[in-house]
């Protein structure tokens, strides 16, 4: 075999490696809720305001930064940064809202808040050319604070906005 062969192969198996260590299952919901249970989070919103948890479970490219903008991707709107298995939070006023995650792309993700509401928002990681890419869907209630629970607080530069 080819020192360049060997050397692709090798690469392959890192980067799998790689993916696959970052990407851990969530244990079943009823073990989510007894994790839970009694588990108060870091943060609830303020009066008239609804709360935003951007969580990012994943260590792949757990150096690279993932930055979060409110809004708009203008950098008086970034609201904080997360690395691998860290969260942030931030309040946002009720109505629609859009969060940006820039990492090697751009994600975004839309929702409307009701004043009290808290949202959770996962970023996934992946490979990419570069460093890595980045994708931002909604969790639900048990998965979003189960997340918050285990995960690391990140960089918040706004909690309000």
């Amino acid at each position: 075999m080819s020192s360049r062969r060997r050397f692709f192969r090798t690469a392959a198996l890192a980067a799998a490696i790689a993916l696959l260590a970052g990407c851990a299952t969530l244990p079943s919901p009823d073990t989510m809720k007894a994790e839970i249970a009694g588990f108060q989070l870091p943060k609830l919103p303020e009066p008239g305001k609804a709360l935003v948890y951007v969580v990012r479970p994943s260590s792949v490219g757990g150096l690279i930064r993932f930055n979060v903008f409110l809004n708009d991707q203008e950098a008086p709107s970034e609201m904080g940064f997360t690395r691998g298995s860290q969260y942030i939070y931030f309040n946002v006023n009720p109505g629609d809202q859009k969060i940006f995650s820039k990492a090697e792309n751009w994600a975004e993700a839309q929702f409307s808040v009701k004043a009290g509401d808290i949202v959770f928002v996962q970023q996934e990681a992946a490979m990419g050319i570069i460093m890595a890419r980045n994708n931002l869907l909604r969790l639900e209630d048990v998965p979003g604070r189960y997340h918050v629970k285990t995960l690391q607080p990140g960089t918040i530069l706004k909690s309000d906005k």
